[in-house]
């Protein structure tokens, strides 16, 4: 009997210790952000910010705020931005924080 607990405790240890724990690890995106608001749906109508993330081809919604980032509409923005998960976000609320960085560019339009 020890042995099969012994057994079964050793690959429960394993079976946690291979998952990919990479997802939880804060990163460093560029964002480039479009110099006017977009109107968007997200749990009602609303305006949504413009972006490209990290040098993409396409302009996407960005529904929630970036921390410490004041914007202003008529410049068009190029920023460092830490994105990180948020363990157990609202229901309503994205599973991912934005902080700002650093303001790169800020280019009147």
């Amino acid at each position: 009997m020890n042995r099969v607990l012994s057994a079964f405790y050793v690959g429960l240890f394993l079976l946690f210790s291979s998952c990919d724990k990479s997802t939880l690890k804060p990163d460093l995106i560029t964002m480039q952000v479009a110099d006017h608001y977009q109107d968007c749906t997200g749990v009602g109508p609303m305006k949504c910010l413009l972006v490209k993330i990290d040098g993409a081809a396409n302009w996407t919604y960005h529904y929630f705020g970036i921390e410490g980032f004041n914007y202003e509409e008529g410049f068009e923005y190029k920023l460092t931005v830490k994105r990180e998960k948020i363990d157990n976000p609202p229901a309503d609320g994205s599973s991912i924080r934005y902080i700002l960085v650093k303001v790169i560019e800020k280019i009147k339009t």
